[in-house]
């Protein structure tokens, strides 16, 4: 459905998913109350349950995705980075590696190719004056031709 119009997405939501959400919010509901407190799986329900409208926003809204990928494909770098970077090697390290990894993804939200950015940057840097460096960063950058 994801081609199709905001129109024919949203008769298709309420004819095909809604009607499977409302049976998996009653099912929850129901074996809410025979799961004991505390549980694992009590736990899975309760969130479930406590974010409901959240979770089926996009039945009422066919400009709403129904899945969150977009941003997850985008996070899961930091995600993964994240893990790698204890590993940097000293406090100042971690803070290098930080700082290039926000000036790539600056570039990629910029459009802006991160290889050709960094090689002219690096290159640019030594003998640029303190006073623009401001042209260097992602947002303003032009790439030289």
């Amino acid at each position: 459905m994801r081609d199709a119009s905001p129109v024919q997405r949203l008769q298709t939501r309420q004819a095909q998913a809604r009607p499977v959400a409302d049976a998996l919010h009653r099912w929850l509901a129901l074996h809410r109350q025979k799961v004991p407190d505390g549980s694992a799986t009590a736990k899975a329900i309760d969130y479930s349950l406590k974010r409901w409208v959240a979770l089926t926003r996009y039945l009422d809204d066919a400009m709403l995705p129904i899945d969150n990928n977009w941003v997850e494909n985008r996070i899961r770098p930091v995600a993964l980075g994240r893990s790698n970077w204890l590993f940097a090697g000293s406090l100042r390290a971690g803070k290098r590696a930080a700082a290039v990894m926000s000036l790539i993804q600056s570039a990629k939200l910029n459009g802006v190719e991160p290889w050709a950015y960094l090689k002219d940057v690096l290159t640019r840097l030594p003998t640029q004056p303190a006073s623009r460096v401001a042209e260097l960063l992602p947002h303003r950058w032009i790439q030289p031709t």
